[in-house]
């Protein structure tokens, strides 16, 4: 059988996963066998991240809401509870960008409910 070497398909497969590892910190970013572990683990990383993102940023909105509503004594529970009740479809994205930018829309829409 004939020696095979694999002289560009392995120097690419390196090199990609060198690229990949760029900016990790100590032989992680230099050393091959430690740089392909580390790309494996930052690629779960990110892909929990990526799903992690969605929460946190509905969290960050609650909690947005519940300080805009709570100037005027309102629980945030209540304000979700009466703008389903009433049939106003504003999603809580929305609600937190009106509750920073648009103050006096924020009020109205709260005069609105109660």
């Amino acid at each position: 059988m004939t020696r095979v070497k694999r002289g560009n398909v392995a120097r690419k497969r390196r090199k990609k996963i060198l690229k990949l590892s760029k900016g990790f910190r100590g032989s992680h970013s230099t050393l091959f066998r430690t740089a392909k572990q580390q790309v494996l683990k930052s690629l779960r990383y990110s892909y929990r991240g990526r799903k992690n993102k969605k929460r946190d940023y509905r969290r960050l909105w609650i909690i947005r809401i519940s300080a805009a509503v709570s100037k005027y004594d309102i629980t945030y529970s209540y304000f979700i509870y009466s703008l389903k009740k009433s049939k106003i479809a504003i999603n809580r994205k929305m609600l937190s960008q009106m509750a920073i930018l648009d103050q006096n829309a924020f009020l109205e829409l709260v005069n609105q409910l109660v």
